[in-house]
């Protein structure tokens, strides 16, 4: 069986990720092949259809959002992700296992699920929310008036996991703002939900745009388990490798698999960008320049730069009086190529997140 280093792992995940190369696709395009982005916040990942397509106007992205095709709502890893609105309805249902044992198991909500009626709340819930979209605040109040006993959050929480709900806009609209009011996902884009979908094709489209992957890479992506099992039955249909620790790895056989040796630009992520939180190994991406800044586990979540297709350094934005900054914090000293990537690519970035300011790119000494 043969062995993919890790840079040749690195590439492929490139590739298929858009960051080798921007592509020639529509924002609606690129979250379908990405099977999403990942998108809790209301509206750093702009900054990840940016790095990864040629053209990227956030009023397009906007738009498929208040015109409905595409919502934010928590899938993988139970976390809010920017789908299409039919990826939506048809990877709910595969997920919810996931978001029933983040419920469940939450150490803030999981104790008020305790005798719950959860088909009875979830009926409730519902009913509140086909009257009107809602807060999470707001709904909470009123299922505590029927159920005052368990806290009013921790209700709201459990709506949010055991019914499929979008976070409406202008919630995540580029330029706009707006509390995380909730709608049914089925009553917002007019469809039901899709029970028709096996995982298998789930995980085959996780391989396209994050292989080649081990089972516990899968398992990472989406928070389900005894995914062994789906890739063993789907094995006739791969290609399979080992990594360098000779570690079983999954992908299509006619997947692209770059020469390990192809260069790779320099590019500015996000804070959650789907590249960092996909692999159970993350040593294809990340380095020990990473590892070694003991970022704070639940502080704020750094956004990162990749030179050569590696984490080198991280990077932060800032506005003040009509000028705005951006300063490179690398991890070890730069070279002057590297920096004259990074200007001329953060100075596009500039032109994204503060079109009408001044400009600056700064950068920090090593950290």
């Amino acid at each position: 069986m043969q062995t993919l280093t890790r840079r040749a792992l690195n590439r492929a995940t490139l590739e298929r990720q858009l960051l080798l190369r921007r592509a020639d696709l529509t924002p609606l395009q690129a979250i379908e092949h990405l099977v999403g982005l990942q998108a809790q916040t209301p509206h750093t990942w702009y900054v990840g259809l940016w790095t990864r397509l040629t053209e990227c106007r956030p009023e397009d992205i906007g738009a498929l959002l208040t015109q409905r095709r595409a919502v934010r709502i928590a899938l993988m890893r139970s976390t809010i992700h920017f789908v299409s609105a039919s990826d939506a309805l048809a990877l709910r249902p595969l997920v919810q296992p996931a978001l029933d044992r983040d419920l469940f198991t939450n150490h803030t909500h999981g104790r008020s699920m305790r005798g719950l009626d959860t088909a009875e709340l979830v009926a409730a819930g519902r009913g509140l929310l086909d009257e009107q979209p809602r807060t999470p605040g707001e709904l909470g109040r009123l299922l505590a008036q029927r159920w005052p006993d368990r806290n009013p959050a921790s209700l709201a929480y459990a709506v949010r996991n055991l019914l499929p709900v979008v976070q409406t806009p202008p919630r995540g609209v580029w330029g706009a703002s707006g509390q995380p009011v909730h709608a049914p996902l089925e009553s917002w884009v007019g469809a039901p939900l899709r029970t028709d979908q096996p995982i298998d094709q789930m995980l085959l489209r996780y391989l396209a745009a994050f292989g080649p992957a081990t089972v516990r890479d899968a398992q990472t992506w989406c928070g389900l388990t005894r995914l062994a099992e789906v890739l063993d039955r789907l094995r006739p249909r791969l290609a399979t490798f080992r990594d360098e620790n000779g570690v079983e790895l999954f992908d299509l056989p006619d997947a692209p698999r770059p020469d390990p040796q192809v260069s790779a630009p320099a590019r500015y992520l996000y804070d959650f960008d789907n590249l960092l939180l996909s692999h159970h190994d993350r040593s294809r991406v990340v380095t020990d320049g990473l590892r070694q800044q003991n970022f704070a586990p639940h502080g704020s979540v750094p956004r990162l730069v990749l030179l050569d297709g590696f984490t080198a350094a991280t990077w932060t934005f800032a506005t003040a009086r009509g000028a705005a900054s951006l300063t490179v914090h690398p991890f070890e000293p730069l070279s002057a190529a590297d920096r004259e990537a990074l200007t001329t690519e953060g100075g596009e970035l500039l032109d994204l997140l503060a079109p009408k300011a001044s400009h600056e790119i700064r950068f920090a000494t090593p950290t």
